[in-house]
């Protein structure tokens, strides 16, 4: 079905195709629940054997990663498309309406996006209360990915990771701290040894208050050099957060199939889909060797099919995220690539 109606929604401007693909997967979805066949559509993704990864019990190894439901408005309908996890946000403490349109673009040529969003999103009071009222029917693993409001000074940053961090420790899974956005001003410069350590720090020392711990997660760029993962992994260790997610959009342009000038005419962002992929993968095995492969953690970018996802994997990723793919591909693509991972 999505590939009949991929053309006409590729006619439209990215984020409206988006609230229009959203909205007519809500509406095929409640009418085949209603009715009792939801399963000939969208069959049961769980694996014989689930998987344990941050001391959380995931139905399956394959999650949509932030960005695609910043709000938490369609946790509903994705459990039933098969994810075994949502990553909601990034969030901030107040709602911002993130840069000025356009703000996202396709590179069809490249299966590929350029975003520069900018954290929009409805403040974590929204976002808090929606995750409150989820009907979680088929036990679906919720991350948080928490982020700074654009006008918050880099210096008071931590004040807003925290108030994220607070707002929603009672309602999602996990925790993503978000320092490596390149669509915030400044934000990456928190990736720095100084401010890393005293934002994990301070979000760790709160966790440990709680009666039940979450796991503390961080998700780094892609665009870093080995001694800038050294110093990560370095961090990871003594403030003992959970894991990582790698890695998020980059800023790199190289190697693209699309026209240098159009490219250029979309201007800043990052980008996301197949280019990302070996860039990732290095980084991954990278991470994975010098970490002795003692640092668990969720591999993201370029993974379209069950072969990006293996390699994904093999490179010591424990868990898999799409984005892009998923974009292209539609939600067919979720059972060939769950059905595909090796065990």
């Amino acid at each position: 079905m999505y590939k009949i109606v991929k053309p006409f929604l590729f006619l439209f401007p990215p984020e409206f195709a988006h609230g229009l693909a959203m909205a007519l997967a809500t509406i095929q979805i409640k009418m085949l629940y209603t009715i009792g066949i939801t399963k000939v559509f969208y069959p049961n993704l769980t694996e014989r054997v689930k998987t344990n990864v941050f001391g959380l019990e995931f139905p399956n190894r394959l999650g949509l990663a932030a960005g695609f439901d910043k709000n938490g408005k369609y946790l509903d309908i994705l459990q039933f498309m098969g994810f075994g996890f949502v990553e909601v946000g990034t969030v901030t403490p107040k709602p911002q309406k993130g840069n000025p349109k356009p703000r996202l673009f396709r590179l069809p040529k490249d299966e590929a996006l350029i975003n520069r969003m900018g954290f929009n999103n409805e403040g974590v009071e929204v976002l808090a209360d929606r995750l409150k009222n989820f009907y979680n029917e088929k036990d679906l693993i919720v991350g948080g990915n928490i982020g700074k409001n654009k006008d918050t000074p880099n210096d008071k940053a931590v004040d807003d990771y925290l108030i994220c961090f607070e707002k929603l420790h009672e309602y999602v899974d996990y925790f993503v701290v978000n320092v490596s956005s390149p669509n915030t001003p400044n934000l990456r410069s928190l990736q720095e040894k100084g401010p890393l350590k005293h934002i994990l720090s301070t979000l760790q020392a709160s966790n440990l208050t709680k009666e039940k711990q979450k796991p503390i997660l961080l998700k780094i760029a892609p665009d870093l050099n080995e001694p800038q993962i050294d110093d990560i992994i370095e961090i990871i260790q003594e403030t003992k957060i959970a894991g990582a997610i790698l890695a998020n959009t980059t800023i790199d342009r190289s190697g693209l199939l699309t026209d240098s000038k159009v490219v250029d005419a979309m201007g800043n962002g990052g980008l996301s889909g197949k280019p990302l992929r070996q860039k990732t993968l290095n980084m991954q095995k990278y991470f994975h060797q010098k970490s002795g492969g003692k640092i668990p953690f969720i591999g993201v970018g370029g993974i379209g099919d069950a072969e990006s996802a293996n390699n994904t994997l093999e490179a010591g990723a424990s868990l898999i995220q799409i984005y892009t793919g998923f974009i292209y591909g539609g939600p067919k693509i979720l059972e060939s690539i769950v059905k595909g991972l090796k065990r």
